[in-house]
């Protein structure tokens, strides 16, 4: 005969510190989908209890380490509506932008989920200004903004080799204006004086090249640009420089603090 299994035990009869507890441990041994659920179980069974509120960032960031964004995000803007002066509400806003910024696409995708993160972490910023969290939320925002500019130059280069000029001009173009601190800059105006080159048109090439040169002298866009413009006989050829080119854990170590 084989022995019947055990009862299943009936969660809503344990103390709200067990279950917080037992999830608490299961978060430290990685296994989140079973800390996610005794989270649950404290903010089902003990909502008015001052483990309620804990459990329910305790849950998100469960979700969030189990890659489960959306999840972690609905969890998060419902802590938000029922706590909105909890003592860790910055960490709510920041943990629930980094779920969005997790979800950024490649850039040959729809870039609909980069500017959501943009504006999550632009939230966090105007929120807690002088915070931590404003500090990483500032770098990933100039990481998403170089992002959605890699995007532009994915289509415009696309625009380019199909011999769409003024496409390809006007996506480099929006490079420069409104990515201005961006990586991708100096290769648009590259790309640019390219096409006007091209287009028979060398004073348009001159004046965009001489931008290049003024902000980016050392660059390789720059030599490319000098180089084309060289051949193409619209400036003597000088000695130019040769270009070098270069270039997050705050979610858990704020867990730590606060937990």
């Amino acid at each position: 005969m084989f022995a019947a299994p055990p009862p299943k035990e009936d969660a809503s009869s344990l103390p709200v510190e067990v279950l917080y507890n037992r999830g608490a441990d299961a978060l430290m041994a990685r296994h989140y989908d079973v800390a996610v659920t005794q989270f649950d179980d404290v903010e089902q069974y003990y909502p008015f209890s001052p483990w309620a509120s804990n459990a329910q960032i305790m849950q998100a960031y469960g979700q969030f380490l189990e890659n489960k964004f959306p999840d972690a995000i609905a969890t998060l803007d419902r802590f938000i509506q029922l706590h909105p002066a909890h003592r860790d509400i910055g960490y709510v806003y920041y943990l629930r932008a980094i779920c969005y910024y997790e979800q950024i696409e490649d850039i040959r995708r729809d870039q609909k989920g980069t500017e959501d993160a943009m504006t999550a972490l632009q939230e966090v910023v105007n929120r807690f200004p002088d915070s931590a969290y404003a500090r990483d939320a500032k770098l990933k925002i100039d990481l998403a903004r170089d992002h959605l500019a890699g995007k532009e130059m994915e289509i415009g280069r696309f625009y380019e080799r199909q011999h769409l000029y003024a496409a390809a001009i006007g996506r480099f173009q929006r490079v420069v204006d409104d990515y201005q601190t961006t990586n991708h800059v100096a290769e648009a105006l590259h790309r640019m004086t390219e096409i006007y080159l091209m287009l028979g048109l060398p004073e348009q090439a001159r004046r965009t090249a001489a931008v290049l040169g003024h902000n980016y002298p050392g660059s390789i866009w720059y030599a490319d640009s000098y180089d084309q413009l060289v051949a193409d006989g619209q400036v003597k050829n000088q000695q130019k420089e040769v270009p070098s080119r270069d270039r997050p854990g705050l979610i858990s170590r704020a867990f730590g603090w606060i937990f």
